[in-house]
């Protein structure tokens, strides 16, 4: 019969020390009120593009602001204003994406577990969530914001001097480049801890 783990008694010190992890539960919190302003933003820019679909004047200037950057502003509703407020959408989907990967799998990590062990909707990534895979995982979600960005300039390159689109094609090449150097760093350590477990 097996017995059941004791956890042996920290010094004051040593508790204080462990206890100040709480200090970060604010900061979670306050991401989750990050969450709710995006939540807010993606809403009023669907609202305004449906009501501009349907002929809204107020809605269809709410959406050429918001797209419209230098130039020749559209008058109507045109496919291109339309794919450059969805691709805004899509891009607000993926930054609550992170914000929920840094608030569960940080909270996880580095405060204190959920105990969702079994649940079923439970996410998937989380069952192996540590701080090395957080960061990769974290990485590839701001390629793929990044990504989104440089498409939506793209797609309206007429309205941006070149310097600008050169900039942020640069910016997202460095964020490549990071990427593959955190997985390849993080490799490395997977590798070194595996060898030197069979030893």
């Amino acid at each position: 019969m097996n017995k059941p783990v004791t956890s042996a008694k920290l010094s004051p010190l040593a508790s204080l020390i462990f206890f100040s992890r709480w200090l970060q539960l604010p900061l979670y919190l306050g991401l989750i009120l990050a969450q709710c302003v995006y939540v807010f933003h993606f809403w009023v820019e669907l609202v305004d593009l449906i009501g501009a679909a349907m002929g809204n004047e107020a809605a269809l200037k709410h959406i050429i602001d918001a797209v419209a950057s230098g130039g020749i502003r559209p008058t109507k509703l045109t496919e291109t204003t339309i794919m450059l407020v969805v691709l805004g959408l899509i891009d607000v989907v993926m930054i609550s994406n992170l914000l929920i990967m840094v608030i569960i799998g940080g909270y996880e990590t580095f405060v204190s577990r959920l105990g969702l062990d079994g649940h079923p909707d439970q996410p998937e990534w989380l069952s192996h969530v540590n701080a090395s895979v957080l960061k990769v995982k974290l990485a590839m979600a701001i390629i793929g914001i990044s990504s989104i960005h440089l498409l939506k300039t793209f797609i309206n390159a007429a309205n941006y001097e070149p310097p600008v689109v050169l900039a942020q094609t640069g910016i997202h090449v460095v964020f490549l480049l990071s990427a593959l150097a955190i997985a390849h760093c993080d490799q490395i350590m997977t590798r070194t801890a595996q060898a030197g477990s069979k030893h």
